[in-house]
């Protein structure tokens, strides 16, 4: 377990052994405030713990207290170029900041965002991607590197150091799933600094949750990373289910429910496919920390999935319900998701 140091986002820890937290980031545009506050309020209730805005002009800046108005969760701002939306910001109420030190002019701009944030106990996240390296970084290695990506994150870290500013998380993102985890591999052996894990541009809902659970799940399953953003082109909702799929996957969240059901096969006798996505809608918002099973087979459902704390397992028109491997009583097929809420609402 990679031990890094901890900063604080608003009231969500960052690092330092506190829980992995899921992020998102809110894809109305800027000029829209009422639509941007209405997506925030939807993040929320799905469980996002920090939600990122990009301030892109000086108009943008009123998003920041309409959305902390509106929800209850940290909010980041996300900067480029102008180190004035920076400050702006920070005057506004903003709970962090994503900037690049290198690109928002001269050593003045960089302290004045540095001593900005320190007064206000605000961190800043540097964000470093495949398409965002210096010409000297990418001249000398010749393409972005999980070397060339490492060192430019250290680099735009010193300038924050320079000024002694320490509360720093760290984003080395590529859309490359492989470039991305030996990029945060290096950096995990090179600073303590807390780490933002994703695969950046990685694609629509069903490429992109293969590539994200691939580089996020590989790094966490190691100890690496301490906050993490699934970036799908897709409703951001769906990036804050897919995030904590893979904290339960991985048995670093054990709120909600996780799935436990089969491929199905030629002992199939009732519409497994079909009632799986029932089960999975019907207790969508259930937050007991329980293993569900649905089995498709009463020959070796229960058996399988013993280690489940409630499930059912098909027959011809008729299934079981079972608890721990031990059948409770036979259901009607039709009866069977019915029975198994009324179960989960018992435990």
């Amino acid at each position: 377990m990679r031990k890094s140091k901890q900063v604080l986002v608003g009231g969500v820890a960052m690092g330092g052994g506190a829980p992995v937290s899921v992020q998102s980031m809110l894809n109305v545009p800027a000029s829209d405030i009422e639509g941007n506050v209405r997506q925030a309020k939807a993040l929320e209730q799905a469980g996002c713990e920090i939600i990122r805005a990009a301030i892109p002009n000086r108009e943008a800046v009123a998003l920041i207290p309409a959305i902390k108005q509106a929800v209850q969760i940290p909010l980041v701002a996300d900067i480029h170029f102008d180190y004035r939306l920076a400050l702006e910001s920070v005057a506004a109420g903003i709970d962090k900041i994503r900037i690049n030190p290198g690109n928002i002019g001269d050593d003045e701009h960089v302290k004045a965002v540095a001593d900005a944030c320190r007064k206000q106990r605000i961190p800043i996240r540097i964000g470093v991607n495949s398409g965002s390296l210096e010409k000297e970084i990418l001249a000398k290695y010749g393409s972005p590197t999980p070397e060339a990506l490492v060192e430019s994150a250290l680099y735009h870290a010193s300038l924050l150091e320079r000024f002694n500013f320490n509360d720093i998380i760290l984003s080395i993102k590529s859309s490359d799933v492989d470039t991305m985890i030996r990029a945060y591999e290096l950096c995990a052996q090179s600073c303590t600094y807390p780490l933002h894990l994703g695969v950046t541009e990685a694609g629509t809902e069903r490429m992109g949750l293969i590539k994200s659970a691939i580089g996020i799940g590989s790094l966490l399953q190691r100890g690496i990373g301490d906050t993490i953003r699934v970036s799908l082109t897709a409703d951001p909702v769906k990036e804050v289910a897919a995030g904590f799929d893979i904290l339960k996957a991985l048995n670093l969240r054990s709120e909600g429910v996780q799935f436990v059901s089969c491929p199905t096969c030629g002992r199939t006798r009732i519409d497994l496919i079909g009632i799986a996505a029932e089960v999975e809608k019907r207790l969508a918002g259930c937050k007991k920390p329980i293993k569900v099973a649905v089995m498709g087979c009463v020959v070796n459902g229960p058996g399988e999935a013993r280690e489940a704390d409630i499930g059912i397992a098909g027959g011809d028109g008729v299934g079981l319900l079972f608890k721990k491997g031990e059948v409770i009583r036979k259901v009607p097929e039709e009866q069977l998701v019915d029975e198994l809420v009324k179960e989960v609402e018992k435990l």
